[in-house]
């Protein structure tokens, strides 16, 4: 059986009059990567402070590799490696020497760091950059100096958070890549955005919480087959009327019909045909279109439907 890396029992945080947790408990075993998901104001940022024992929680417990997690349990500190969102770097430093920097808080061995330096910048893909200074990095190569800050040390557990903000697409997927292979090697990975497509990407597991409580865990696969809706067809239709919006909805399986800007989206909660049916029922109508396409619910449909909320409000 997989080895338990975070134990979240009965995790309660209140300030004043508001609990932002309210009871949480969950496990995140090694080597997988869990994205942990909310709307804003859901409670994730409080969970995770409260993990890394940055939060004074009020109730519950929580363990990490097996012990007790306190302010001041720096053993098991130096085995975690934390990116937040916001870029934190020396900007008098290259990217060699930042990365350096951080590295040696934890490995004093010359050596060692030195290996684990050019690994880490190997696995974020900055290379080309090493004598460069924080101010002369676009964007996403900051963002990806500050990945290889946070993880140079070889940490057994990292948390991510909101990596891959404001990037280009190109480190967006190096990123992401970077990840995958941090677990693959070994790491434990606790990651939370507001990209859904990158959950279920790289998520072996996922989590959403809302109001303080969990509401939902699995994996990509597994939530899908929560959403009400089965399939959705999205037809390209100008000047749709109000009648035929009517008729589509009395149609079998049709559980709401959506149409703005030209655009019809047709829910469904079950049915095998239903394009044939939809593209039938257009002809026999006399209706014209230029495209129709179906798809399957998506992680975004159950989160909405969950919690009332697209993830990125």
């Amino acid at each position: 059986m997989a080895k338990k890396i975070i134990e979240v029992n009965g995790l309660v945080k209140e300030y004043k009059q508001l609990r932002a947790v309210d009871g949480l408990s969950f496990d995140v075993y090694e080597k997988e990567i869990i994205g942990l998901l909310g709307p804003n104001g859901s409670g994730k940022s409080t969970t995770i402070n409260s993990i890394l024992s940055l939060l004074k929680y009020s109730e519950g417990s929580i363990k990490i590799f097996g012990k007790e997690m306190k302010p001041d349990a720096y053993d098991i500190k130096r085995e975690i490696g934390v990116i937040f969102q916001e870029v934190a770097v020396f900007e008098e430093l290259t990217v060699y020497d930042n990365i350096d920097y951080f590295c040696g808080l934890y490995i004093s061995n010359k050596k060692q760091r030195r290996q684990y330096v050019e690994d880490a910048i190997q696995l974020v893909g900055i290379g080309d950059y090493k004598k460069f200074y924080p101010k002369q990095l676009s964007g996403g190569l900051l963002r990806r100096l500050n990945i290889a800050c946070g993880i140079a040390h070889k940490p057994k557990l990292i948390f991510f958070d909101e990596p891959t903000v404001a990037v280009d697409p190109q480190s967006r997927n190096n990123i992401l890549e970077g990840i995958k292979k941090l677990r693959d090697d070994g790491a434990t990975i606790l990651y939370t955005t507001h990209y859904m497509e990158e959950v279920e990407q790289i998520c072996d597991r996922i989590i959403i919480i809302d109001k303080g409580k969990i509401i939902a865990s699995g994996t990509s696969d597994s939530l899908k087959k929560l959403a009400k809706v089965g399939e959705k067809i999205t037809v390209e239709i100008y000047k749709l009327t109000d009648n035929i919006i009517e008729e589509i909805k009395g149609l079998k399986h049709v559980i709401n019909v959506a149409y703005d800007s030209n655009i019809m989206v047709v829910s469904y909660d079950g049915g095998k045909n239903n394009i044939a049916d939809m593209i039938d029922f257009l002809r026999n109508n006399e209706i014209s279109y230029n495209k129709i396409y179906s798809e399957r619910p998506t992680l975004n449909d159950v989160f909405l439907e969950l919690t009332g909320k697209e993830l990125r409000d």
